[in-house]
């Protein structure tokens, strides 16, 4: 048996006790940071944490509120997305958290329940915030996850009646609020205007005609029959209008982006379903090619993924349904596909005349795809090739069936 007292023994014991002090010594307590490095160290949580900081302690309770905590959280460079999630039911705030992979309720804003805001529906979302169109026709912007909102000064009586084919937002942050324009395309084809509302000035920028910009006799030709509705027989015996009904939530499906050039383009889907690009720097709008003739029965919607537009369509093929994303080249003038969902999970929706409607984040497009008789949300990662289903969010023991999604970043810093 060997002696406990040994030298060795005795040296592995002062060995351990070193190790224990200095382990005690290098503890890290967060008291110990002063006010600017913790609202630092805070403004790197998740923003889920931010609801639970109140909670905590007093001091950390008190750096939430603060101003300086706001700047902090607007050096972060970006926030992985949220899907502000609508529903039948207006009146609620359901996001989908795509770093926590889970469902949230948030409190919906005090403006948006006002009797005259009552039912108001999103209609473009950018940065950290979303914009809600009420029934009169005027524009709430609001900051879901902190709840502030503004209403903007109403466009002009004559103009509320006329046709809007596109609502996008842009935003810039800087530093402690956000620099953000509203831009709207409105009238009939083939005269489009359209007016931009600066958050800098608090005012909408005078009303800018669009011209027609033809790149060849076809493009002309095609152009005309964009108002005709043309009605043709379904596979399933159904009369069919080629004039786009899209679901309300989406009905101004649009996105923005900026070309080589810095020239901003919004882009939007025609009533018969063609992608118009409207320049808002040259002040010229032109049509894409059609992705499938005009009598193909299809559900179509337009992202913006990585500063690019990208075009979803769900088609039927040989008894199957498909699901594409597709990109266009300037260069060539043409459209390339760069992802298809695997046809196992595709092949579901053949023949339930499903209406679908997408959103853009990133890398990421997030597909909701509803029909009389079955409702599911998809999130597509083009980066890995990845087609995942989201879980149901159950919401008083029901399954929530979504119409549609707008992505923003949880900032809580966004001020409208």
């Amino acid at each position: 048996m060997e002696d406990q007292n040994c030298p060795a023994s005795v040296m592995t014991r002062k060995r351990k006790s070193q190790e224990e002090d200095n382990s005690i010594s290098s503890t890290f307590y967060m008291d110990e940071l002063n006010e600017d490095l913790l609202e630092r160290v805070l403004s790197r949580l998740p923003t889920s944490a931010f609801f639970r900081l109140t909670s905590v302690c007093k001091r950390w309770k008190s750096v939430a509120s603060s101003p300086s905590f706001k700047l902090a959280c607007s050096q972060i460079p970006s926030r992985a997305p949220w899907f502000f999630m609508v529903d039948p039911l207006l009146n609620r705030s359901i996001v989908f958290d795509s770093t926590e992979r889970s469902w949230k309720k948030l409190d919906h804003p005090p403006l948006l329940q006002k009797n005259s805001n009552c039912n108001s529906m999103p209609v473009s979302a950018s940065g950290g915030l979303i914009c809600f169109r009420n029934s009169y026709g005027n524009f709430i912007v609001c900051n879901p996850v902190t709840g502030s909102c503004n209403e903007h000064p109403p466009l002009d009586p004559s103009l509320q009646n006329l046709t809007f084919h596109a609502i996008v937002m842009h935003s810039c942050p800087k530093f402690e609020q956000s620099s953000y324009k509203l831009v709207v395309v409105f009238g009939e084809f083939p005269k489009l205007s359209f007016r931009v509302y600066n958050s800098d000035t608090g005012s909408w920028e005078e009303e800018t005609a669009l011209c027609k910009k033809f790149d060849d006799d076809s493009a002309e030709s095609e152009s005309s029959e964009d108002n005709a509705a043309v009605y043709f027989l379904s596979k399933a015996g159904n009369v069919v209008a080629t004039n786009m009904q899209r679901s309300p939530s989406k009905q101004y499906s649009s996105v923005i982006t900026t070309s080589k050039d810095g020239e901003e383009i919004v882009h939007f889907l025609s009533s018969s379903g063609s992608v118009v690009a409207c320049n808002l720097a040259t002040k010229c709008f032109s049509e894409y090619p059609r992705l499938l003739p005009v009598f193909f029965e299809y559900s179509i919607d337009l992202v913006e993924c990585g500063g690019r537009m990208l075009v979803v369509l769900l088609s039927e093929f040989f008894e199957s349904a498909s699901l594409r994303v597709w990109c266009y080249d300037e260069d060539v003038r043409s459209w390339h596909q760069i992802a298809a969902m695997p046809p196992a999970m595709s092949h579901e929706w053949y023949g339930k005349n499903v209406d679908i409607n997408c959103v853009g984040a990133g890398d990421q497009i997030l597909i909701c795809l509803s029909s009389a008789e079955i409702s599911s949300c998809v999130l597509c990662d083009l980066a890995a090739n990845e087609w995942v289903e989201l879980p149901k969010c159950f919401m008083d023991g029901e399954a929530i069936k979504f119409m549609s999604a707008f992505s923003f970043e949880p900032r809580i810093e966004a001020s409208v």
